[in-house]
């Protein structure tokens, strides 16, 4: 962790303003050890590694998830967090078994590869996608190719494909998640009934050669209403029928282009609802990709870009908001060398949205947390870690008037800049968490 006198010297911070409208406080920063700053060299295993506490509740690094652009070549986040899920990384069904009992293993051992010698034991692959092999039907919007999306023909290929990852992964690849947004005939075109076959399947199977091995349902997208309705409850109903044979029920809560993480709250809600009506069994929940700002649906949504402290205190937000709402963790989507014009909210060396992730390591990683409440419109949100307590605190929209509580010392915004504060200083709060310390 670098001091607050450190880190004012970053010219990228140092232009950032306190987020907060603080009256009647000092106007210098305070020099302060963990305030929220990095050293961009960090990496995530070794910051994840580095939050030891003795309180068994302790919030895991494994709250925070990650994608890795490049991550079968050797790159790695320089933000911290705890979980790695393979997507994107050209791992795919359809990308290993080029044809049948054929198998090309060199991206995935690279994404295993480098992530245990990152550290990282947390690491979740994605199982679909279809050959076009064992494709039904092949279209040339399947991604990430021709026939992907399809349900697969013969079924004791899928059997095979699972049995040959489970072995070659066993004790390396701790999870399993059958497939990526199953509701988007773009990913998936077969029906719900199909895909819960192949999820009984594959946690037969895997768990028959590593029983410890998790395993994650398909993720729906819930951005769209209407194909969220028509696939989710019935893919329930088929799991229900089969015993439930998952460990993780998965969601992906891209909200539209203008939505921010009070709308991510709404479809989280909406998920909750439906695994509620299916009668489904209290298991965990995990968000596995997200991001803001992408355009869409539609073209009344374009894309949005959003920086700054915007970008990391809706980093900070996200996370947060999954001890509230009960989600188990979220995978970001995704760690770039470089800014990914398809994404609203960038997440590369040297970005804002880094500063959110140091952020959440320094407030939340280690810490034990007391719940939230919301009064007129704020969020404030409990915790302590090593014997200290403090509270993060935003408005859901708008800006909302607050009084700092009694012991109020100090208040930082996601980018590392801090203030001196007082008991019973009135505060404004906007949508960008603060965290407030307090004796």
């Amino acid at each position: 962790m670098v001091r607050m006198s450190d880190s004012v010297s970053n010219s990228r911070r140092s232009k950032a303003s306190l987020v907060a409208t603080v009256a009647a406080v000092a106007a210098a920063t305070v020099a302060l050890a963990a305030c929220g700053s990095s050293d961009s060299g960090t990496t995530a295993a070794s910051s994840a590694a580095a939050v030891p506490s003795a309180d068994p509740n302790a919030i895991k690094p494994s709250l925070v998830g990650m994608h890795i652009e490049g991550a079968e070549g050797g790159a790695w986040a320089s933000a911290p967090f705890g979980a790695l899920r393979i997507w994107d990384n050209g791992t795919g069904w359809s990308q290993i078994e080029l044809e049948p009992g054929v198998f090309k293993w060199d991206n995935l051992d690279g994404v295993v590869e480098n992530a245990t010698s990152k550290g990282m034991t947390d690491i979740l692959m994605v199982l679909g996608t279809t050959p076009e092999w064992n494709a039904k039907e092949v279209g040339k919007d399947d991604y990430p190719q021709p026939g992907a999306a399809s349900a697969p023909k013969d079924l004791a290929a899928w059997d095979n494909w699972v049995t040959e990852v489970a072995t070659r992964y066993q004790g390396r690849i701790n999870a399993y998640q059958i497939w990526n947004e199953a509701n988007l005939k773009n990913f998936y075109n077969g029906t719900p009934e199909e895909m819960a076959e192949l999820t009984k399947r594959a946690y037969d199977i895997i768990k028959k050669i590593d029983p410890n091995a998790t395993v994650v349902a398909a993720s729906p997208s819930t951005r769209l209403e209407s194909s969220f309705s028509k696939f989710y409850p019935a893919y329930l109903k088929a799991l229900g029928e089969k015993g439930w044979p998952v460990d993780v029920f998965a969601i992906h809560t891209y909200p539209n282009s203008k939505g921010d993480p009070s709308a991510r709250g709404a479809l989280i809600k909406a998920a909750q609802d439906a695994l509620t009506a299916a009668g489904a069994p209290d298991l965990p929940l995990w968000d596995t990709e997200l991001n803001y700002g992408l355009a869409g649906p539609g073209p009344d949504f374009p894309k949005q870009d959003i920086t700054g402290a915007k970008a990391a205190g809706w980093v900070v937000r996200t996370y947060i908001d999954d001890l509230r709402y009960g989600v188990g963790r979220s995978y970001w989507y995704i760690w770039t060398p470089k800014p990914y014009d398809l994404l609203g909210v960038q997440a590369f060396p040297g970005s804002d949205a880094e500063q959110g992730f140091f952020a959440l390591e320094n407030w939340v990683f280690g810490a034990s947390f007391a719940g939230c409440e919301e009064n007129g419109g704020a969020v404030i949100c409990n915790f302590t870690k090593d014997g200290a307590k403090s509270i993060v605190a935003w408005a859901q929209t708008g800006e909302v008037p607050y009084t700092a509580p009694e012991g109020s010392q100090l208040v930082c915004d996601p980018l590392a800049n801090c203030q001196e504060l007082a008991a019973g200083t009135a505060v404004t709060l906007n949508e960008i968490p603060v965290r407030i310390y307090l004796q």
